[in-house]
């Protein structure tokens, strides 16, 4: 932007700095207060979004879009129609820059841009995230939101710890400040469309990934109730019975027969991988299946990616951090129940959604921490990672892969690849609340 500057301009500083230089250099507009989109006649909204440089050079999401705070006691007045975020959002000129540590606002390089429209069948979604959203803030629960809550449109944290808390309408509990925001997932399917149809795009086109289901299910109920329905027909049926149905074979008994299970029957036997469908990428949804032995326990621990250590080092924040957007995101459970000990007959059990609490995401901060004094210690091996026989909910230890396998390392060396995963107890104690919950619901 300095060769656009004229004499005399003070370049701005802090939080939505960049955006109004941008406005003022490129659109010569005047920085105000207005609750209307930046270009009000055109209904369209200015953002800038920054982007960092991956392993291999390529470019990345580096955080959510923030799009506008949420105000708990005046947001639970209007219908998504007539939102703040809706008015403002559902077209967006969108400016991609790179994010450089130190580097002055006016000296930052812009790499794409993208007139984007949320396509019909995204503002669906993300007309259930809002509601969902004010759904809770009507309930008193604002102090409870989470952008696990939700999946396009997330409730996201701002400000730092110990920041004064803001008045909720419908409890004396206060509520940490939180924005409307769609969430990164979502933010890479938009940069994985920019870079394919060019450096200046200018409007958005349906994707390619399969699609789990059509606008027209969408009006008749909400994406949970019609993944959670198919699972129905199933239930109490052996996993040998529902191959049988479904056509699977199963004859080599392959080692992830109840994933490629659960998958013919969420996606309808259309495709192999639910978590690669269009929705579960730009929610960032995973879906999980769970063996639940006859005597009740979980014999396995649940394996998520591998650390990326340079990630971890350079991220000063807990809430930009890759790990939180891991755990505070939905997953999709499956169980399989055993029914006789040692015989393996497992049945379907159940389908359900799943959040993390918020006392286990505070939990969760605690880990990436103890991950990251280790990362910048240089401390990477297993004496010094927390155990799964620590019982922390957590733990880190490399998946079934090559010990000769290594990664990179912030020093510019590289060290043996350690994975996130979640304790096999904690997976128990996930599957009983959720059975507690059932239980209490039906009384």
């Amino acid at each position: 932007m300095r060769d656009f500057v004229w004499e005399g301009y003070q370049p701005k500083k802090g939080k939505g700095s960049l955006g109004q230089m941008v406005e003022n250099i490129y659109f010569l507009l005047d920085t105000n207060n207005n609750p209307e989109s930046d270009f009000s006649q055109a209904g369209m909204e200015l953002k800038c979004t920054p982007l960092k440089k991956g392993k291999q050079g390529e470019f990345l999401i580096k955080e959510r879009l923030v799009c506008n705070m949420i105000n708990y006691c005046e947001d639970i007045k209007d219908d998504f129609e007539h939102s703040h975020f809706y008015l403002k959002c559902q077209l967006m000129l969108l400016l991609f820059y790179l994010h450089q540590a130190g580097c002055d606002n006016i000296d930052l390089e812009f790499i794409f841009s993208v007139l984007w429209k949320l396509p019909e069948k995204d503002l669906m979604i993300i007309r259930h995230d809002y509601e969902v959203i004010i759904s809770k803030i009507k309930r008193g629960e604002a102090h409870l939101l989470s952008e696990g809550d939700t999946m396009y449109l997330g409730a996201c944290r701002k400000g730092q710890k110990g920041d004064s808390l803001m008045k909720q309408p419908f409890s004396e509990i206060g509520a940490p400040r939180r924005a409307f925001s769609l969430k990164m997932a979502y933010m890479r399917t938009i940069l994985s469309y920019v870079q394919k149809s060019g450096k200046n795009a200018v409007t958005n086109i349906p994707r390619k990934e399969p699609q789990l289901v059509t606008s027209e299910a969408l009006a008749r109920g909400a994406f949970d109730e019609i993944l959670l329905a198919r699972f129905s027909p199933y239930l109490g049926m052996s996993y040998a019975e529902i191959a049988k149905q479904k056509s699977i074979n199963l004859a080599n008994n392959p080692k992830n027969k109840f994933a490629i299970i659960a998958n013919a029957i969420v996606t309808l036997g259309k495709y192999a991988n639910v978590n690669r469908s269009e929705e579960f990428v730009k929610a960032g949804l995973t879906m999980k299946t769970i063996r639940i032995q006859a005597d009740g326990t979980i014999k396995e621990a649940m394996s998520f990616e591998n650390i990326d250590y340079i990630e971890v080092a350079e991220c000063d924040n807990w809430y930009d951090s890759r790990l939180y957007e891991l755990f505070s995101s939905r997953f999709l459970f499956v169980l399989f129940q055993e029914e006789t000990k040692g015989m393996g007959d497992y049945t379907l059990s159940d389908a359900f959604f799943w959040t993390m609490p918020q006392q286990d995401l505070d939990w969760a901060e605690t880990y990436w921490n103890h991950i990251k004094e280790n990362v910048l210690a240089n401390h990477i091996s297993e004496e010094y990672w927390w155990k799964g026989t620590d019982r922390k909910k957590f733990h880190i230890r490399p998946k079934a892969q090559r010990a000769s396998d290594t990664a990179p390392m912030p020093n510019g060396g590289s060290a043996k690849k350690f994975c996130y995963w979640f304790n096999n107890d904690y997976v128990r104690e996930i599957v009983e609340n959720h059975q507690k919950g059932k239980s209490n619901a039906k009384q």
